[in-house]
């Protein structure tokens, strides 16, 4: 009887840790809440990353990243974001080519 007991111990375990795996999974490291309803201005803003609706965080959004860290959602159907979207990759592009030692390179990170 003592290896039956601890085979089901052992699948207990196991299906508690894999339980807790998938739970994590699906927590969000960090979503937009409020959605900027002005522009953004391009000089400030290192980075972007977009946030998909229905994966943990309430719509769609690109999160933009400001040079001191600071994190701005814009929704993702206005055209001055995807503006701004462009406008950020073709900096990180320029950057990559510098080495990140250009002036507007301040807060890009490398990808």
């Amino acid at each position: 009887a003592r290896p039956d007991m601890a085979a089901k111990l052992f699948l207990s375990i196991l299906f508690i840790a894999c339980y807790c795996s998938v739970t994590l999974a699906q927590v969000p490291t960090d979503c937009c809440l409020q959605l900027s309803t002005r522009e953004i201005p391009k000089s400030v803003v290192a980075n972007y990353r977009v946030q998909v609706g229905g994966q943990g965080c309430p719509f769609n959004a690109i999160v933009f990243v400001a040079r001191g860290g600071r994190t701005m959602c814009a929704p993702s159907d206005e055209k001055w974001a995807h503006d701004l979207k462009h406008h950020v990759d073709h900096l990180r592009k320029l950057c990559k080519n510098t080495n990140y030692k250009h002036k507007r390179c301040t807060g890009v990170k490398p990808e």
